[in-house]
């Protein structure tokens, strides 16, 4: 048979967490254009929710009954989707993670993903300078993820705190850190109107709030809805994310967001594709234990010693 012929009858899948969010719908994008390109049949899947472990097990099982050569995969859960996966393994699939490494790493065949806790550090050290001397008095409020705390979660999160200059205790988690400047830290699910609520919450417990951390642009778009409402929106607020999605940089230019840190999803899913067709995995720094797909603070109000782009270049670069 020819090469193209026995490409049509490699199945290789892609599963994310949702199949709203821009990044998600991006990354599928993505897988889309590399099956095509590799002549190989693509199946996407993805759960319900953010956090829908059993609707990613569910899109396992399917790769495996199909008899996928491999998928990739944004677990949701970074610890509970560990046994499915090593199940999948066990039937020859090849399983490559993206974006939010399992726990532990190890678990998959190979990690390719943003260095989140280096995406937090960039948005934490901007945030900093941009105070100047008056980080050293800041009321911080940061909308997070989820209550399980995946690995994006907290490796943000840290990241942040640590670049701002917090000492984040036990990096691997939040919650436990002692610093008086973290009034407090809420629950967004990533999402837009959630982190409204979010803010709205946090609002209740830290009025004098000046920095919000918010885990992607999505929940920062809400966290600025609810600041609005109580005429926060003058600029004495500072808000940072992590995304580099289309909407999210114009939220940059506009004012809305003061910097956010760019990742890059459609390179990611089109290089795990090829390293599951191929059956050849790049070289991965053992130090890092993944192969790192890139991080670029994106800002129009550049902090000496925090290296970024401006708007222009990132809506050049962005996604959504």
């Amino acid at each position: 048979m020819s090469g193209a012929a026995l490409a049509q009858d490699v199945t290789v899948g892609l599963i994310t967490k949702t199949e709203t969010n821009p990044f998600f719908v991006k990354m599928r994008e993505g897988a889309e254009a590399k099956a095509k390109e590799l002549g190989v049949k693509l199946i996407a899947c993805a759960g319900k929710f953010d956090g829908d472990n059993d609707g990613q097990v569910a899109c396992i099982e399917n790769q495996i009954s199909a008899g996928s050569k491999g998928f990739a995969i944004v677990p949701s859960d970074s610890k509970a989707i560990v046994p499915t996966i090593q199940k999948a393994r066990d039937a020859g699939l090849k399983v490559i993670v993206l974006d939010t490494p399992l726990d532990p790493m190890d678990a998959a065949d190979a990690t390719f993903a943003t260095d989140n806790r280096k995406a937090g550090m960039l948005i934490g050290q901007w945030a900093a300078g941009t105070l100047g001397d008056k980080a050293k008095d800041a009321v911080i409020v940061a909308l997070d993820l989820a209550t399980n705390q995946p690995t994006v979660d907290y490796l943000r999160d840290q990241g942040f705190m640590a670049g701002f200059g917090i000492d984040v205790k036990d990096p691997n988690k939040y919650g436990d850190e002692d610093d008086a400047r973290i009034c407090t830290h809420e629950i967004s699910q990533g999402d837009q109107e959630k982190g409204r609520t979010a803010m709205e919450n946090a609002l209740q417990k830290c009025p004098n709030v000046n920095v919000v951390y918010t885990i992607n642009e999505p929940a920062a778009a809400g966290a600025y809805e609810a600041l609005k409402a109580v005429g926060k929106d003058d600029g004495s607020v500072l808000i940072v994310s992590v995304d580099g999605g289309c909407p999210g940089v114009a939220n940059v230019k506009s004012g809305v967001i003061g910097a956010t840190s760019q990742q890059y999803p459609l390179k990611m899913a089109s290089m795990a594709l090829d390293a599951i067709v191929s059956g050849t995995i790049p070289a991965i720094d053992p130090n890092m234990g993944f192969l790192d797909t890139g991080a670029t603070l994106v800002t129009d109000k550049p902090v000496a010693g925090v290296e970024s782009i401006d708007t222009t270049k990132g809506a050049e670069l962005c996604w959504g």
